[in-house]
């Protein structure tokens, strides 16, 4: 039986502070990477009293209306690893986030908190967003923030709203985009390889050129023995 594809699975989180625990992630969005119906989105209800006024107004989100409405940690969360789950019949769920150290850190963490264990992985593994173009391409770290990803890509169309649902699935379309175009790069390199063996063929099948064979000069009369 074939293996099934990987499932690249753009995660974004809107959080009220810089760790989880003593602050908490608001909002969760998920969505495959080439396919754009397979998206996930919940609001999460707050863990603790504690927030930075900074962090929270980012995502725009009201707080209170959270605490009131939103579901609990526990219910967000399993809901989310019922949609993940649910992806493995079709393949193969890896986390991808950009950046994978603040995303990846909220979702690990509340999985484990919350429901003892994280669908994607036990170690909260995944591929960032950033280290990924920088191993692709050789930029410099300072060249590879998502803006300058998408410049260089010539993607528009595709803003940064800090909605958790509305960045994952952007997230997803860039990294899309850098899948292309590594394609692109990996056709490039093999077109070169087999024209440079062609090359190398012909030099070494090509007949190699003889020297002309010497012709005898034409024998002469010596002067004053002319016969008839």
């Amino acid at each position: 039986m074939p293996q099934l594809p990987e499932f690249y699975v753009a995660v974004d989180v809107e959080a009220d502070g810089p760790i989880p625990g003593p602050y908490s992630m608001l909002s969760l969005g998920m969505a495959v990477v080439g396919r754009p119906d397979l998206r996930f989105y919940t609001e999460i209800r707050p863990i603790s009293a504690e927030f930075e006024p900074a962090a929270l107004a980012v995502s725009g989100l009201d707080r209170d209306r959270l605490l009131r409405e939103a579901p609990a940690a526990e219910e967000a969360m399993a809901a989310a690893a019922a949609w993940i789950n649910g992806l493995r019949k079709e393949g193969r769920p890896v986390f991808l986030a950009g950046p994978a150290v603040f995303d990846g850190m909220y979702v690990h963490w509340y999985f484990v908190r919350f429901l003892g264990r994280s669908p994607f992985n036990a170690s909260g593994a995944g591929i960032d967003l950033r280290s990924y173009w920088m191993g692709l391409t050789g930029d410099e770290w300072v060249s590879t923030r998502k803006s300058v990803i998408k410049q260089k890509l010539k993607i528009t169309g595709l803003p940064h709203t800090h909605h958790a649902g509305e960045d994952a699935a952007e997230l997803a379309a860039v990294f899309e985009a850098i899948l292309a175009d590594r394609a692109e790069r990996t056709e490039a390199a093999l077109d070169a390889a087999r024209r440079a063996r062609a090359r190398h063929h012909r030099a070494q099948t090509a007949p190699t050129p003889t020297a002309p064979t010497p012709t005898a000069p034409a024998p002469t009369v010596p002067a004053g023995n002319e016969t008839g």
